[in-house]
């Protein structure tokens, strides 16, 4: 196993893109094999139609929701209010709903190609707080995400493990996103027993938690762990097993983050743009190389230094590649403070596995971490990229993620001995 035989930080290292492992693998996959993008329980278990004129039933609708059909090669794809690596779509939600009109106090699935929750437990005396907060009850929703990992290793082998974590942080950000609309509070909590969580949950080996957000009021009370477990359903029609996947989970799981006092984000959006916003979100797959305002960069950077609304934290540094600023000496920054002056748009192309968009982008950010907790780092850093995604989009700059980069060359060009976490590039 590789909690017993792997360093703290061989999980990232053993997924690691070079020069010559990029060209040695070249990662072709048949469309044709891709497994199913939705889960589905059987159509006997009660379902509850989300309808969008009530606030509960929108809150939760929008975390999720199918905002475009796309047809490319033949094949319909259901674009989502949160990204994915590759249109893949790993994660899955879960809510427990508590003390909610007109709801029956359980646990649902979220079933977002059919916009219902389908009940798949029912609360008595028990509940998911004794794994998450025990001793606490929520009157409210917690929402768990998960990650289906086979839809993403299906492309992109062993290095999905980031691409799930990631994509669980976007749809935490997704998540957020519908709080802030919906003038709902909402803390991320990393750190809890997601091990047993599987298991009670019914996930096999198949399927596995990745976070946790709180929305409602907390109440000093105990509450009992899940009465049974629940029946297993398989999230794709079909299943290849990674072996290094389920292993660095399993190590990552347990470990502890770095602790710090709980604060809540301030924003001052616009409310019916930022729902447009979030409705109209899209992946940029080519930049016009025009530059961006100094102001405009400033506010997303702003923005994205506001707190993330968790006491279990992992510490972020956000390094700048400028290439098209109006206002601004191109370079790399860290913050506002430029740490060495040049134009290295070709450079962070070739980084970037030469992907055009690392070029031709007004700003690259790289989102870079020393963690006590993998999962934590990861799933942060894909908060954030949320946050970047939303916050460009609202001010009419295009975005774009980026979790392919050779690691080592990009550590020395940031001159950073930390891990590189993850890239999003802005522009127009």
């Amino acid at each position: 196993m590789l909690q017993n035989n792997f360093s703290s930080r061989s999980y990232h290292e053993n997924t690691k893109h070079s020069y010559l492992s990029v060209q040695l693998d070249p990662n072709y996959v048949d469309a044709a094999t891709q497994p199913t993008a939705f889960k589905v329980y059987p159509k006997f278990y009660r379902r509850v139609k989300l309808n969008l004129n009530n606030k509960i039933h929108s809150f939760i609708w929008l975390t999720s929701a199918v905002t475009l059909e796309k047809l490319y090669k033949n094949t319909a794809y259901k674009l989502r209010v949160n990204p994915s690596a590759g249109a893949l779509y790993p994660t899955e939600v879960y809510v427990q709903i508590r003390g909610m009109p007109e709801i029956v106090d359980g646990i649902y699935h979220l079933e977002v190609e059919n916009n219902c929750l389908t009940l798949i437990y029912e609360l008595i005396d028990d509940g998911l707080e004794s794994y998450i907060i025990p001793g606490k009850s929520i009157s409210g929703f917690i929402f768990l995400i998960s990650s289906v990992y086979y839809r993403s290793s299906w492309k992109y082998k062993n290095r999905s493990i980031r691409y799930c974590l990631l994509d669980s942080g976007h749809h935490l950000g997704a998540i957020a996103a519908s709080a802030y609309l919906h003038e709902r509070h909402l803390q991320l909590i990393f750190d809890f027993d997601k091990l047993a969580l599987n298991t009670v949950l019914g996930f096999e080996n198949k399927e596995f938690i990745t976070a946790c957000a709180v929305s409602g009021e907390v109440q000093a009370k105990n509450v009992r762990k899940l009465r049974l477990k629940v029946p297993f359903v398989c999230g794709t029609d079909y299943f290849e097993a990674n072996q290094f996947i389920e292993d660095s989970y399993q190590a990552t799981a347990c470990q502890t983050s770095h602790q710090r006092q709980f604060q809540q984000p301030q924003f001052d959006f616009e409310h019916e743009k930022f729902y447009q916003t979030v409705w109209n979100r899209r992946s940029i797959r080519r930049f016009r190389k025009e530059s961006i305002l100094q102001e405009q960069y400033l506010y997303i950077l702003q923005r994205l230094n506001q707190p993330v609304p968790t006491a279990n934290f992992e510490e972020i540094e956000v390094y700048a590649v400028v290439h098209r600023v109006e206002g601004m000496s191109p370079g790399l920054y860290k913050g506002v403070n430029l740490v060495k002056a040049g134009n290295f748009s070709e450079q962070t192309g070739y980084l970037c596995i030469n992907q055009i968009i690392a070029k031709d982008c007004g700003v690259i950010f790289f989102l870079v971490c020393g963690y006590t907790s993998y999962q934590t780092a990861m799933q942060i850093a894909g908060f954030l990229g949320q946050r970047i995604y939303l916050v460009s989009n609202y001010i009419g700059i295009q975005c774009s993620g980026i979790g392919a980069f050779y690691d080592d060359e990009t550590q020395e060009f940031l001159e950073t001995e930390k891990d590189v976490l993850y890239a999003v590039a802005i522009g127009i």
